[in-house]
Order: structure tokens, then sequence, then C-alpha cells
């Protein structure tokens, strides 16, 4: 780790927020004469990758000057009055919970770009994806920086209309009617999440998250915090996506191009689950232990329905498109997450900030994969896949099935794999749940959860089968193998995966003193 003065941390996490927002009005204005070279549209898109890998770098020199001895802290905080008459301040911060988050959203992005800029989107001009891009990139930072209620909705709202218009203009078939749906539902629960904002801001005086963690809950009567809850709870809820709330995610991600459907795996969903870990757990904890058994049994029936939503895909003759199978394996996922959350335990908490991680990165791999073997085959139905390549992928492109089959394995929850440690946690916490909590029902919770890995291991087994293992039913020609650049895009997240699982310390190291003081209010 770097000594870096406070000075120089404000700057740099100020700089991760707003670098992406001054490059996407930069990707929207004619480029200097110099920078247009032969192509202005490869210009724009070379713009992307600098401006992202610049911030990438910046998050990473950010990482590197935290004080790791002391990740409970709130480190690089800017606090500036912005609107006196609402009491509403540009506060900004980082702890060892939103530290990690900052650091994959850029690298996924930035990755993205890399991957855009090797394989343009087909669409309208780049100069609008870039500058989308980039935008969606500020709104996700500024979310997990923000320590304002009023200035996280903002960002929270804003990564919308970037994400509606990338699936609208440059996704597939299906792709406006997705996108509406994706638009709706998040608009209309973050309508209801407002109004719980506003109520704990107005009965607590205060829109400041620090402050109101501290309090802990105790300016808020216990009714005001059950209301304020359930309206968070229910946007929240919308974004993670929590069954029975996720029915856009599947559309969306169908239709979404290859990045799309990366950044809304990837960063897009941890933004629903980190509200509830930085809002609702600190500052209203006696309206969150009323909510947190109904909300670990819709966690764990989003788990046992993704699977067997996904079992239904993964079968011979269902037709089932391989994208939206890894969408509803994703509503499992974010089960564990939301399950371990709703322990109100270090343990369980713990493991939904890891699972969360390890989803971004395993999930973010995926996405890619599977981009890659669509632009190859020119489809992602699984039926498609497994005749076409004659179930054979290792034999056709060894380093794609290769990959394709670890990025399974990896998100079946393999021991030693960065999958294993969110998943094991959660379901840990669930053993001994917080005081208050019914032990029994946590119990088995835990036992329908434990079940639940057991059939993501039956589908995603089944997916590597096969596309990967089959014998082929006729002679089949080779298909492209790994790109560079897309070996260049995927390897991070490899690496990762497997760093994470055999030294989870590094991230659990962060992640428990900062979640062990939210839980007890700020007060160790």
């Amino acid at each position: 780790m770097i000594d870096i003065s406070e000075s120089v941390m404000q700057f740099l996490l100020a700089f991760v927020v707003a670098g992406p927002l001054l490059g996407a009005v930069a990707a929207l204005l004619p480029a200097p004469p110099g920078l247009k070279g032969k192509s202005p549209e490869q210009a724009v898109l070379r713009h992307g990758v600098t401006v992202t890998g610049v911030i990438l770098i910046a998050a990473v020199v950010l990482a590197l000057g935290f004080d790791h001895d002391h990740p409970s802290k709130m480190q690089a905080t800017t606090d500036i009055s912005w609107i006196p008459a609402l009491d509403v301040r540009i506060h900004l911060g980082t702890d060892g919970i939103s530290l990690p988050l900052l650091v994959l959203t850029a690298l996924l992005t930035f990755l993205c770009a890399l991957y855009s800029y090797a394989k343009p989107p087909s669409g309208p001009s780049p100069k609008a994806y870039v500058a989308l891009l980039l935008l969606l990139e500020s709104g996700t930072l500024l979310t997990f920086a923000a320590l304002d209620l009023l200035l996280f909705f903002l960002a929270f709202e804003t990564v919308l209309i970037p994400m509606y218009f990338l699936i609208a203009r440059w996704g597939g078939e299906g792709r406006t009617r997705a996108a509406w749906k994706f638009i709706l539902f998040t608009l209309l629960g973050s309508v209801v999440m407002l109004l719980g904002l506003l109520l704990i801001g107005v009965k607590a005086g205060t829109f400041d998250m620090v402050a109101l963690a501290t309090d802990n809950g105790r300016s808020l009567t216990a009714s005001v915090q059950v209301i304020a809850v359930l309206a968070i709870g229910i946007g929240l809820a919308v974004k993670t996506p929590m069954w029975p709330l996720h029915s856009w995610l599947p559309d969306a991600h169908t239709a979404a191009p290859t990045v799309g459907s990366v950044l809304l795996a990837g960063v897009l969903l941890k933004m629903g689950t980190y509200g509830f870990v930085r809002i609702l757990l600190p500052v209203a904890p006696h309206g969150f232990h009323t909510f947190a058994p109904y909300l670990a049994a819709l966690a764990v029936v989003g788990i046992i329905y993704g699977s067997l939503a996904c079992l239904a895909l993964a079968r011979r003759g269902a037709r089932g498109d391989l994208k939206r199978l890894i969408a509803y394996s994703s509503v499992g996922h974010m089960g564990f997450v939301l399950l371990g959350i709703a322990t109100m335990t270090p343990t369980g908490v713990n493991g939904a900030l890891f699972a969360n991680i390890a989803h971004g990165l395993i999930t973010g791999l995926l996405f890619f994969l599977v981009g890659g073997l669509k632009e190859r085959t020119g489809t992602t139905d699984l039926d498609t896949l497994a005749e076409g390549t004659g179930g054979a992928l290792y034999g056709r492109a060894p380093r794609l099935g290769g990959l394709l089959a670890f990025g399974a394995v990896a998100s079946l929850g393999l021991p030693g794999l960065a999958g294993f440690w969110g998943e094991m946690l959660a379901l840990f916490g669930s053993f001994r749940p917080a005081a208050g909590l019914s032990r029994p029902a946590f119990l088995t919770f835990m036992a329908i959860g434990a079940f639940g890995t057991l059939l993501t291991a039956a589908y995603m087994l089944i997916v590597v089968r096969r596309v990967c293992m089959g014998g082929a039913e006729r002679e089949v020609p080779p298909l492209a193998d790994v790109h560079g650049y897309e070996f260049a895009a995927w390897t991070p997240l490899v690496t990762l995966t497997v760093v994470a699982g055999l030294w989870p310390r590094a991230l659990l190291g962060l992640t428990d003193p900062a979640v062990q003081q939210l839980l007890a209010g700020g007060t160790r």
C-alpha cells in the first residue's frame, strides 16, 4: 500500500466520480483534428477506452492509498453544501464496503470499452454509445460514493437513462419492449423509494448517511422505520432484483448488447443490495428487523425459482436462450446476497458483500463469453448451439469452451473460486441469525438455500455438457477461438475470480470491520 495525503485522496475520489461525466461530454464534441485519425468512429471508441482506463488507474491508486488498517473509517471524504434549502450536500466518501464496488465498476466499464473498441457495436453513432457508457459509469460510481440520501437517489436514477438507451438502440430482438419494461419497473420502484428517503430525512432532520448510521434509528420511531424500510426496500428490491419483482431482468438481458448485459449484471444489480447494507441496515434497524424474515423468505424463493427456471431453459428441446438462462441465474445468486443481508449478522452481511463482487466478476465473464459465442454462431439458442456445435465446443474452439466451462463451475460455487465464499457465508449467517430473529425459520431458509446450490450445479453442468462436451452428430467446421481483444477483456475477470477464491481475506479484511461498525450503529 502507498501513503497518500487525505487531500489527494479526496481529489482522486472526486475525479473517479466526475471524470466519466466530463468524458461523456467530450465524446459528444467534435474531435480535435489531430485525434480524428483515419476513422472518426474509431477515434471516439478510443476516447472511451482512454477515459475508462484513466478512471480505472485512479480507482486502483485510490484503493492503494486507502488506509487498510482502518477500513471502517470513511476516507477521501468531500462535504460541500449543494442545495441549502433542503440541506442536501455533495457528500462523498468510501470505506471497506464501497471501495471494492468502486474498483469493480471501474474495471468492468474499462473492459467493456476495450471490448467495444475492438468489436464496435452495431447500431447508431458510436459517439452516443460512448457518451452513454461513460454516463452510466459516472452514475454507478456516484451511487457507491454518495453519503447523502438525495444525492444517492439522484445517482441511482441517473443510471437508468443510459441503460435504457443502450438496450433500446444497440440491443437485439425485442429490445424496445425490454427497454420499456426495464425503465418502467425501475422508475416505479424508485418513486416509492424516494418517498421513504424523504420520510427518513424529514423525521431525522438530516439526509447525511453517516450521521443517520451513527444515530442508528434512535431519532426515528418504530412506525416510521417500518414504513421507510418498506418503501425504500421496494425500490431497492426491484433493482436487485428480488423475486417476484425480477421479471424485467430476463427480457433486459436477452435484448441488451453484450456490453449492456455485462454492466447490468456486473454493477447495476449491486446498487440495490448496496442500498440495503448502506441505508436500511444502519439507519432503520428496527424496521429492517421487522421485515428480515420476509426478505429471507423471498430470497430463498428467488434462489429456487431462478434455479428451476434455468433447469427448464437448459433441457433439450426447450429452445432456451443462454443469455436468458444466465439472467435467471442472477435472480438465484442475488437471492443469496439478500439472504445474507437478512440475517443481520456480520457473517451474513460479509457473505452478501463478497457474493456481490463474485457475481460481478463471474457473471460479467459469462455474458462476455456468450456474446463471443453469438458473434461466432449467430445465436444464443441452447438447442441450436448444442446441435450446431455437435455439443463439442471444446473441439471447435477449445479456449472458448474451456473459459465457458470455467465460468460455469465458478458460478455454481466451486470451492477455490470466488463464487464459493459468498454463498457459504450467507448460509452460515442463516445458521445463527441476529438476536430476535427466529432461528428455526432461518435454519429452514438455510436448508432451502443449500438445496438451491445443488440445483445451480445441475443446470450449469447441463449447459457445459450440451454446449462443450457432447459428441458431434455431423461434421462441423472449427470456430474462431479466443481473439486477442477478447483475451485482454476476459483475463482480468478470470484472474480475479481465482485470486478472490484462494485469498478471500483480501476482500473480507476490508468489509468486516466496516460491517461490524455499521451493525453497531457507528459506535465501535
